[in-house]
């Protein structure tokens, strides 16, 4: 009798990362092993939303070595905080995108599904365009509202109005991503910002510090780099989405405004984008009050911490994405157990990896600081801000995953309450009195990021127990 060489643990695991890397287009994730699902969604994500983070950080890192390096620090913190607004919509959208392709796909009528996706396009040009004009004219006047001194803000308004001027490729990078993340495609999406995120890598020194005829540009030159990255993974998943091969068949007549379809993505978009402006819009206040009790070098240590923040906690927003996707096709293929089943899976993997997070940023918080600027003064509060805000990274995990179940089924508003609760009447009136009334100044800050995060996740809980979310028709 002769034994089956089962593979070994090592070899599943590599077997299966090859498969995520490489897209299993037809995979059906309304079936088999749970884990295997999440994991084949899950690194191609994380991949990717460590390829947008580090757009921001390519940035921070060539501009913090610039003279007048806490100005261009605080133009583009700054500037982010304010791209946060468009942010906001491409995630609204995405996530609107990724609920009803997801459930059209788990429906098996990828023709619909293919449609809605062009139809979320069409929406997400038309209302980008007026923000994107507002923030060009108004450039210098937004960054000085945000507590930038006169000489920063006119040190940057260059960097902002291109960066508002090219911020149709943001809004595409992430919605055309979101199509291709609630049809299960995530290789699809990791591959586009990767590919954006080497451009802006080679093209960041080149255009900043000038290289043989190409002068050099500075603080401009991050911002025609990032947009030029930006363009160019729109163009690759535009390739993708037109070329006929993938699930989803897209031909001319989608284009064509269907307004009943039009108003079903809005009605799932709107609380969805909302739910971003007012966590977008806290951040806007906090990166304010910092600026006002910090100056300038208070402001660029924040900014930076922001940057590194983000960038560890974007792999773990993609890694929760997988819930959105697996939540979104098993609800449309009446599976509500197993989409309960596939969030607490994804929740599980969410704290190990933040959990790990926050001892790396805890012990090396100085390291990592000093990487990004030589100023003294920024690294100190820096360093500060990081080691405050990393010790709610495990709740920041579990509330990740906890928004993304009801982004992905369809309800958008509970997340949205969630936020304006946790954020504008909790986070925000407790940064103020930490920060003003007692004295604290961007100390007070950073400590009532944790806090408020730790309610937010909490009260997310209780309502994903509820169970609402799983009645939601999209």
């Amino acid at each position: 009798m002769t034994k089956t060489n089962k593979p070994s643990f090592i070899s599943r695991i590599i077997t299966v990362t090859k498969q995520s890397l490489r897209g299993e287009a037809d995979f059906d994730y309304t079936s088999g092993n749970i884990r295997k699902a999440v994991i084949l969604l899950a690194i191609p994500m994380v991949l990717e939303m460590m390829m947008e983070s580090v757009f921001a950080l390519v940035d921070l890192y060539f501009v913090g070595h610039l003279e007048n390096s806490s100005f261009a620090i605080q133009t583009v913190g700054l500037t982010e905080s304010v791209l946060t607004i468009i942010y906001s919509l491409a995630i609204g959208l995405s996530m609107a995108a990724t609920a009803v392709v997801a459930r059209r796909i788990g429906e098996k009528d990828p023709t619909k599904a293919a449609k809605a996706g062009m139809q979320a396009v069409i929406i997400s040009l038309a209302v980008n365009a007026v923000i994107s004009c507002f923030g060009f004219i108004y450039a210098t006047d937004i960054l000085m509202l945000m507590g930038a001194s006169p000489e920063a803000a006119l040190h940057g308004t260059t960097f902002m109005q291109i960066m508002m001027a090219g911020s149709s490729s943001i809004v595409l990078l992430f919605l055309i991503n979101g199509i291709f993340r609630g049809a299960g495609n995530a290789a699809i999406a990791m591959k586009s910002l990767w590919i954006a995120n080497i451009c802006n890598i080679i093209l960041c020194p080149i255009l900043i510090n000038g290289l043989g005829p190409i002068p050099a540009f500075g603080l401009t030159g991050a911002a025609m780099a990032t947009t030029t990255g930006r363009t160019i993974g729109v163009l690759y998943q535009a390739y993708h989405l037109f070329n006929g091969r993938g699930v989803l068949k897209i031909i001319g007549s989608y284009f064509i405004p269907d307004w009943k379809q039009i108003k079903a993505i809005v009605k799932v978009a709107a609380p969805g984008i909302l739910q971003f402006v007012i966590a977008s819009c806290s951040w806007i206040f906090l990166a304010n009050l910092v600026a006002v009790t910090g100056g300038d070098h208070g402001s660029a240590g924040y900014q930076t911490a922001l940057r590194i923040m983000m960038f560890f906690i974007l792999p773990a927003w993609g890694l929760s994405n997988a819930a959105a996707t697996l939540v979104g096709q098993n609800l449309g293929a009446k599976q509500v157990d197993r989409a309960v089943k596939s969030v607490m899976q994804t929740a599980k993997y969410n704290v190990i990896f933040m959990a790990t997070i926050m001892v790396i940023t805890l012990l090396g918080a100085e390291y990592i600081a000093a990487f990004f600027t030589n100023d003294a003064l920024v690294q100190n509060i820096a360093v500060e801000a990081i080691r405050i805000m990393s010790l709610g990274y495990i709740f920041y995990g579990i509330g990740m995953v906890l928004i993304n179940t009801f982004n992905g089924a369809g309800d958008t508003w509970t997340p949205t309450w969630i936020n304006f609760f946790g954020f504008w009447l909790f986070q925000i009136p407790m940064a103020y009195i930490l920060a003003k009334v007692l004295k604290m100044g961007p100390t007070g800050v950073f400590m009532a990021i944790p806090i408020a995060e730790t309610a937010i996740t909490i009260a997310g809980y209780i309502l994903f127990k509820k169970g609402k979310w799983k009645t939601i028709q999209v």
